[in-house]
């Protein structure tokens, strides 16, 4: 059973004696009427005066107890919520008759959430405290917190338990505050540029907008089976042949594939559309946009990143078959033709699936040899159309897309192109893609009829891009596994998971 630990037993034996005794262990009554970090900068002044008490001064806070220093007459509580630690002085002359022994020796522990009135003053160590006149037990914690000096440092239960980790981990909390605050300021930034945010449907009848493997649900009202969405893509372009002329949408995504340090299988991005724009426009308003962000963040543009620096003043651009040479160090000549490709792969060893394209192969090079070495944000430009279905061919080279993909620090964080609006175009494109989907491509693009039909309405030139906002954050943030940026990511389940309790230390 879940409560059958003899430590949550002894501390559920004390929330009822504290019920007993009149004080609810689960009280809702809070009076709080200010966080520590506000109480700790409105009193910083009385460290520098001769008197360092002051009663004329009172406060009310509430936070859960992180250390508890039991002594006699007098103890030292430090609590914590949000904002910030404070020490609390609790003398027994200051509380009710008798609760100082009977109730806060006894029953008050590590993990208790409690409210404190009082008033200002500095220990004789230079502390900011808070000299408790007032002591209220609002929730009795059952389970013990992982032992006070290692806290819970086990990955895999910091994902888990995500609750502890927050709860010990206050780098953490500071780490999905910045993500709140990206995910604000993007939304921001858009609307600020006269972008309309809208929601389009989770649940789709054909697994499009990427390459991926979906995940597939059953609809039962309707009798037939839906797709999580892998993107939004398509349905925003819908919206751009109805007359919206920049719309975004900040969307978890579902993708049924491996998991890694950048990969889980649902995950955060913003995707936008841009009418009478072209993916030159998108690479300028990306700079921007990571200017705006580094400016409201208070970030420094030269940011550490592992043992990397990355100088996000220092954007840089290049076509991805130049990049192959220049960048991944392969032959000029290897990069041409299919048999090239592979006779270069077969000398480094590599094998690939049979029946590759020209432009996956050339996909394949650039992961294999670049990806990795760009470092400061690169736009790599001019991708194959075998490996673009969605993107508008160029005029110049109508064997190259107008596409970019950015990497910051060897990652993809973005991926735009101007979009295709020949329908006839789109439908081959389609055709290619289920012939790959016949030949064993589970992520091949399926065919959408539907939105071939919008496309044939006509949609105004357009440009398109997604984010990747999980991996910006990992970026900005200076963590190396999504799972660090997640608040609860997917997880294989496991039994008899354990964490050290300080009363078993």
């Amino acid at each position: 059973m879940i409560f059958d630990n003899k430590f949550i037993q002894q501390r559920i034996e004390k929330a009822k004696l504290l019920k007993e005794a009149g004080h609810n262990p689960y009280s809702n009554d809070c009076k709080r009427n200010t966080t520590i970090e506000k109480y700790l900068n409105v009193n910083s002044d009385i460290a520098d005066r001769e008197d360092k008490r002051d009663e004329k001064r009172h406060y009310t806070v509430a936070g859960r107890i992180k250390l508890l220093r039991v002594m006699g007459k007098a103890s030292f509580v430090k609590i914590e919520d949000e904002s910030g630690m404070l020490q609390i002085y609790v003398a027994r002359d200051n509380l009710p008759e008798d609760f100082y022994n009977d109730m806060f020796k006894k029953n008050i522990e590590v993990g208790d959430i409690i409210e404190v009135g009082g008033y200002p003053f500095v220990t004789g160590k230079g502390e900011l405290s808070l000299h408790a006149e007032s002591f209220t037990i609002l929730t009795k914690a059952i389970s013990p917190l992982p032992e006070k000096f290692h806290g819970v440092t086990d990955k895999e239960i910091r994902y888990r338990k995500r609750y502890l980790d927050l709860i010990m981990n206050s780098e953490v909390r500071k780490t999905f505050h910045t993500r709140s605050k990206v995910v604000s300021l993007t939304r921001r930034f858009f609307e600020d540029k006269g972008f309309l945010e809208v929601e389009t449907p989770m649940m789709h009848p054909i697994a499009g907008g990427a390459n991926a493997k979906p995940f597939v649900t059953h609809h039962n009202a309707l009798g037939i089976d839906r797709f999580l969405r892998i993107a939004p893509e398509l349905y925003l372009k819908r919206l751009i042949v109805g007359g919206f002329e920049a719309v975004f949408e900040i969307n978890r995504n579902f993708r049924n594939e491996g998991m890694d340090a950048t990969h889980n299988p649902e995950f955060t991005s913003i995707e936008f559309y841009w009418a009478y724009k072209t993916y030159k426009d998108l690479i300028e308003i990306t700079k921007e946009y990571f200017k705006y962000l580094f400016e409201h963040l208070n970030l420094p543009t030269r940011l550490p990143y592992g043992d990397l620096e990355v100088d996000f003043e220092n954007f840089q651009e290049i076509p991805l078959i130049e990049s192959l040479t220049k960048i991944g160090g392969v032959p000029v000549e290897s990069c041409k033709t299919i048999d090239s490709i592979l006779s270069y792969l077969k000398s480094k060893n590599m094998t690939v699936k049979p029946g590759m394209n020209l432009g996956q192969l050339q996909g394949e090079l650039f992961d294999e040899f670049v990806e990795e070495k760009l470092i400061d944000p690169t736009f790599i430009t001019e991708y194959p159309v075998e490996i673009s279905p969605l993107a508008r061919r160029s005029d110049e080279n109508p064997a190259i897309t107008e596409r970019f993909e950015l990497f910051i620090a060897g990652r993809e964080i973005a991926n735009a192109f101007s979009e295709l609006n020949d329908p006839i175009d789109q439908l081959s494109r389609f055709e290619v893609q289920m012939k790959a989907k016949d030949n064993g491509d589970d992520e091949a693009h399926e065919m959408d009829s539907d939105f071939v039909e919008a496309l044939s309405y006509g949609m105004a030139p357009t440009a398109g891009q997604g984010i990747g906002i999980d991996r910006l954050v990992m970026l900005l943030t200076n963590e190396h596994s999504i799972r660090d940026v997640l608040l609860f990511p997917a997880m294989k389940p496991i039994n008899n998971e354990e964490i050290k309790t300080q009363e078993e230390e």
